[in-house]
């Protein structure tokens, strides 16, 4: 008689490829952004965790929190395992659907421009150099137009006072400037 399995045998667990990631290494908080990030893909739940273990690493913190935009991921978790932990995932709808923000123990938030996976490798590197260095203070959506990538949609402010692109009353747009 021969034997019969009933289970396939385990397989080996791919080896996750290292985040591309860039950070100023000033952190001097003059910069709208404080690095980039180059996801492979749109699923949180398989991207986030080599996040958080490659920024606890280079900066020698802890991740306690990340925020997200609800509409930029697929499959969000409300929990990332970290060791020793779970990471809180926040999903909001206020935030530019271009960064993403790490909460790091003793230090302030980290805010990262997030490029889209599906950018090819020179304009992608192009925007992780630029996110990295420059603290001129531009917009996320700036960074990706000076790599020649799409800028995403147009904010809701965009006026130079800063003030909001939303009248008080009655909800409509304010004349653009």
């Amino acid at each position: 008689m021969t034997p019969t399995l009933l289970s396939k045998p385990p397989q080996p667990r791919a080896v996750a490829a290292a985040p591309r990631l860039s950070l100023n290494p000033a952190s001097n908080r003059q910069g709208s952004v404080d690095g980039a990030w180059w996801p492979r893909t749109r699923d949180a739940a398989a991207e986030l965790p080599g996040l958080i273990a490659a920024v606890d690493e280079r900066l020698g913190r802890t991740t306690l929190r990340v925020g997200v935009h609800r509409d930029a991921w697929e499959n969000l978790p409300h929990r990332i395992p970290a060791p020793g932990r779970q990471v809180k995932v926040g999903w909001f709808l206020s935030t530019d659907p271009l960064v993403i923000t790490l909460v790091l123990v003793g230090v302030e938030p980290l805010t990262l421009l997030i490029i889209p996976p599906d950018t090819g490798d020179g304009a992608a590197e192009a925007a992780l150099a630029l996110a990295a260095q420059d603290p001129a203070g531009r917009s996320p959506a700036e960074f990706l137009t000076l790599a020649h990538l799409p800028a995403g949609p147009e904010p809701l402010v965009d006026r130079q006072d800063g003030a909001g692109g939303w009248e008080n009353e009655g909800g409509h747009l304010a004349a653009r400037s």
